[in-house]
């Protein structure tokens, strides 16, 4: 197992496997340039002329001496600047017990981003949440190596030869990603924003208050497009730890409120007060006029 300089890969770690020996056959048939990519010099061989040949599969040798398949090499996807194996995340999914049938690729969005979905089939009687297999993953690799969509199907298609037909899976859908806590809509004008914002840096229809930013598409270079978008329409400096501290809307949204109190003079928060305490006996008395914040979804 090699890595792309040539160089032995560690215990467990994925690397490219190459074949050598004198068995190995002399190259390609009528095929020279293809030949000299993928038959290159042996570097561990004394044997004047020998060669390694370079089978594009992804691979890692376990601690007791097996070699467990990870995927292709062709396979390899560059996602906001990190290269991905998505053999790797599809040989940890196969590790849950639900999943029968899995494969990872990289779509493009509409908003002409590129995010990671998995397409998995369940075993029989079995059933599994997004959030579930979002979890599952974080446990073993980094936010940018897990899926932004999780797609269950009855079985992933296949080709003629019994590959996975990946040009046949269906594109993600845009909805708001399946989630432990109840959707929730925007209740207050901050709120609204935030979710604006949330919806079209995600590429979502609607994101609910209580929804975590990093369980519902978000990462880290996500998370500073957000915040460079709420400093620009605020006029104040917001922390990028925020998001991460406080990965709701509603958990933000009250942070924001009290940073603009703390910014504003004691006649102006007299006023405000003032104004709040009289839109609260108002909600009370004629909870009706206030239907519109439970309604509304993104802005």
């Amino acid at each position: 197992m090699l890595d792309p300089q040539s160089k032995p890969v560690p215990i467990g770690t994925p690397g490219e496997l190459n074949l050598g020996g004198v068995q190995l056959a002399r190259g390609y048939l009528n095929r020279p340039e293809l030949t000299a990519e993928k038959f290159i010099p042996d570097p561990f061989s004394d044997r004047p002329g020998a060669r390694l040949y370079k089978t594009g599969d992804l691979v890692r040798c376990l601690p007791d001496g097996n070699i467990e398949f990870l995927g292709r090499i062709d396979h390899q996807v560059k996602i906001r600047g990190f290269r991905i194996e998505p053999g790797e995340i599809e040989t940890e999914l196969g590790h849950h017990p639900a999943v029968r049938e899995k494969v990872v690729i990289a779509r493009e969005t509409q908003r002409g981003g590129t995010i990671l979905a998995a397409y998995i089939a369940l075993r029989e009687k079995s059933s599994v949440s997004n959030h579930e297999l979002r979890k599952f993953l974080r446990q073993k690799f980094p936010d940018y190596m897990v899926p932004s969509a999780f797609i269950i199907l009855d079985s992933l298609p296949l080709t003629p030869s019994g590959k996975v037909d990946r040009k046949s899976l269906p594109v993600p859908e845009s909805e708001r990603p399946e989630q432990e806590e109840p959707f929730v809509a925007p209740r207050t004008p901050i709120e609204e924003m935030l979710a604006g914002i949330w919806c079209d840096v995600l590429g979502l229809k609607e994101v609910g208050i209580h929804d975590n930013f990093f369980e519902v598409g978000g990462q880290s270079l996500l998370a500073t497009q957000v915040i460079s978008r709420l400093r620009k329409a605020l006029q104040a400096e917001i922390p990028l730890r925020s998001l991460f501290e406080m990965p709701t809307i509603a958990e933000l949204a009250i942070r924001i409120a009290q940073s603009q109190a703390e910014d504003t003079d004691p006649e102006e928060m007299d006023r405000l007060l003032a104004e709040l305490e009289t839109q609260h006996l108002t909600l009370f008395l004629n909870p009706g006029r206030w239907g519109k914040f439970s309604k509304k979804g993104c802005i």
